[in-house]
């Protein structure tokens, strides 16, 4: 191993005089090169490598060619890249072609590699590491993408980028991504045609020794890689795609019409396409006379959007189906949240709204996410009768969805409905027990706002006896909050005996009583050490937190220094893993006034 290393440094050496030669390093810093290097060679010939040692090394080598060429700008000196420059770049490729051998499956380290190359190293080196990568991960199309942008970025090269698609596409046919790069690529290289063709003609340069096939300047290659695309995948969001791509040019309006009429023709039948449909009415040109006034662009605007609706309505003749109502409600609700200074065109779209989002419930198509949106109009216009309606109405649809139940409970309380008590017991009735939390804690918030204290009381023991974990600590807090905020300290420490023996517990329970003891004038230390005792007994093995707080409280006024010491002893006795180490480095920050525990 150390024979090779030294060859390794020794074949360097030449390098190395020459960047002490020309002045872009010192003699000191080239020595400090040679003993890193060295150091960096010796870690890449161990038995056992790490891939962390070569993205040292790398990396390394990289900071040597940013400081050589910020260097040689600084000096104004261009000479020797061959000897210098090029040796380390060299130098760098060869380091990484070992790094990805060893690990072939990590895309990263690849990537890392592209990028050097693209910055630093020849365009043909580049094109070697796409193609040793796309030989080892042929099932990535977003690997085949990227090399084929290479081509046609980089190098100019259609014709490879072409190949490349057509080879991706071998591995992954109908790959929806593939294609629409490819069919944009196609389009692009059209369009350079084109431009150089006119750029010539305008020069009145003979273009006869120029190839410029009218097939592909008309864009019959792109139409055949549509037609293509088309039988892999009949998918109208798909096509749509295809047809939003070619949009971007111009120069092929008859090819964008004849996708369009793909669409009406074959497509009908998804939801997708009336949607593209109707949008398409917002952007058609504007006849007649310029709209001077923005209450006249108001009115062009509310015209176009009744006739977008018009073309959701003619839609919903052949599809209603709750994905064609969601594209309705999702653009009515788009035209809503637009900013307009014009009053009667805001109240015209929330009109359109609310009668979309209400035909859309009476058909109970209605998808469950709008039914806030809903819900927020109606309370924000003041129309409480619906917003009841609608509570009521939505909770009988989705019966299991706890979101639904939150949202119908929210409003019912908000609106301030006495016969809000029933429902709770309802909603727990249907949704499952283990996600019922939410609405224990809206229960929570209703009953002490609303209820008689026995009342409550029976709620949160109903409460305690969930056999839900999470639900049964929820409740044990909320039960000792409210009793301290009710009946003062004796009541929460009745509470709190009445409670810390049945399980589940959670450490929130233990620490609110540490702080309500500490509230008061005369807080006994006794009762502190009682209630650090029983947390430590659920949570000892694990909180190294619990334990430094015990410590720092003993540490306090009402503490006794030497329990201190035994506290330490027991916390490294009883805590687990990786939270021993964790006591021992805040026990060290605390003994030095470096820590506060709340």
């Amino acid at each position: 191993m150390a024979e090779i290393v030294q060859q390794r440094i020794e074949d360097r050496i030449p390098e190395l005089e020459q960047l002490e030669r020309v002045g872009l390093f010192t003699k000191k810093e080239v020595k400090t090169i040679i003993k890193r290097i060295t150091a960096l060679e010796y870690k890449l010939h161990r038995l056992i490598v790490t891939k962390d040692d070569f993205i040292a090394y790398i990396q390394y080598e990289i900071n040597i060619l940013e400081l050589v060429k910020k260097r040689r700008a600084c000096i104004r000196y261009s000479h020797k890249k061959e000897e210098i420059d090029f040796a380390i770049i060299h130098r760098i490729n060869s380091v990484f072609r070992r790094a990805t051998n060893k690990w072939k499956n990590d895309v990263q380290l690849w990537l890392s590699h592209v990028a050097f190359c693209k910055k630093w190293a020849s365009k043909g080196q580049l094109s070697k590491v796409f193609s040793a990568l796309l030989a080892i991960h042929p099932d990535k199309p977003a690997l085949w993408i990227m090399a084929a942008k290479m081509e046609l970025e980089e190098r100019r090269s259609f014709d490879n980028a072409r190949h490349l698609f057509l080879r991706a596409l071998r591995f992954h046919p109908g790959n929806k991504k593939v294609y629409q790069e490819y069919f944009r690529m196609e389009l692009l290289h059209c369009e350079k045609l084109r431009k150089k063709k006119e750029g010539l003609e305008k020069a009145q340069i003979d273009t006869s020794e120029f190839e410029y096939s009218p097939e592909i300047l008309s864009g019959k290659l792109a139409m055949v890689v549509y037609e293509d695309a088309k039988d892999k995948n009949k998918e109208a969001e798909f096509i749509i795609s295809l047809l939003n791509i070619a949009c971007i040019f111009d120069f092929i309006k008859d090819f964008q019409e004849s996708i369009l009429q793909d669409l009406k023709t074959n497509f009908l039948d998804d939801s997708a396409t009336w949607d593209f449909l109707a949008r398409r009415e917002l952007e058609a040109p504007v006849t007649g006379q310029e709209l001077q006034t923005a209450k006249m662009r108001a009115l062009e605007v509310n015209r176009r959007e009744e006739q977008c609706c018009q073309m959701y309505d003619k839609g919903l003749e052949r599809l209603n189906t709750e994905p064609m109502w969601t594209y309705y409600v999702a653009f009515c609700l788009e035209r809503v949240k637009r900013k307009t200074n014009v009053q009667e065109l805001k109240d015209k779209r929330q009109e359109r709204l609310m009668g979309v989002l209400r035909r859309a419930h009476d058909s109970s198509l209605l998808k469950e996410d709008y039914y806030k949106n809903w819900l927020q109009i109606l309370l924000s216009s003041g129309d409480t009768e619906s917003a009841t309606e609608i509570a009521m109405a939505v909770t009988q649809r989705f019966s299991q969805s706890v979101s639904v139940w939150s949202l119908a409970l929210q409003t019912l309380m908000q609106l301030g409905r006495d016969d809000v008590g029933p429902l709770f017991q309802d909603a727990l009735t249907h949704i499952h027990p283990k996600e019922s939390l939410p609405i224990w804690q809206l229960q929570v918030q209703w009953s002490i706002a609303n209820q008689k204290p026995e009342e409550i009381e029976a709620m949160f023991k109903r409460g305690l006896l969930s056999a839900v974990a999470d639900v049964a600590m929820e409740m044990k807090e909320c039960y000792l909050d409210w009793s301290y905020s009710t009946g003062g300290y004796k009541k929460a420490r009745k509470t709190f005996t009445s409670l810390h023996d049945s399980r589940p517990l959670s450490k929130l329970l233990f620490t609110r009583m540490i702080l309500i003891e500490k509230e008061q004038e005369s807080p006994r230390m006794n009762y502190l050490r009682d209630y650090y005792e029983r947390a430590l007994q659920e949570f000892g093995s694990s909180d190294e937190d619990l334990w430094l707080q015990y410590i720092q409280e003993e540490m306090g006024p009402l503490g006794q220094l030497e329990n201190c010491g035994k506290i330490h002893w027991r916390a490294m006795k009883f805590l687990e893993g990786e939270s021993v180490e964790r006591f021992t480095t805040k026990y060290t920050l605390l003994q030095t006034g470096h820590l506060g525990i709340h």
